[in-house]
């Protein structure tokens, strides 16, 4: 059994217009698509599992860079998610490292400083 990545897609795209794109190069086991959970809406990717992995390839090399309502596939063999370490996950963003426009917050210079009481607020 394959998996297939098919990213790219419309908005507007269907499991059922997914599998449709699929079936002709043989039979489709599962087909899902990613959903944003607060909105309900597509997210513009879904999966596609076949049962044979000749005919996955074939559908593979068919469906690369097919136009589908107006936007190029992008088809390719799914990858296993990569698992993330809980303090990697938890410190996105926070190290010195991070090149981005965002910079989290670092507390290496607070570690061992004593806190100040502070004075209510009324």
């Amino acid at each position: 059994m394959k998996n297939i990545f098919a990213g790219n897609l419309s908005f507007q795209t269907s499991e059922s217009e997914l599998r449709g794109l699929f079936e002709p190069f043989g039979q489709v086991g599962r087909v899902h698509m990613a959903m944003d959970r607060e909105t309900g809406r597509a997210r513009g990717f879904g999966f596609v599992e076949m049962n044979n992995d000749d005919e996955a390839k074939k559908a593979i090399a068919a469906l690369d860079g097919k136009e589908l309502g107006g936007r190029k596939l992008k088809v390719n063999e799914a990858r296993a998610k990569e698992k993330t370490g809980s303090s990697q996950h938890n410190n996105r963003g926070a190290s010195s490292g991070n090149k981005g426009g965002r910079r989290g917050f670092s507390t290496e210079d607070y570690g061992e400083a004593a806190r100040q009481p502070r004075e209510p607020r009324w």
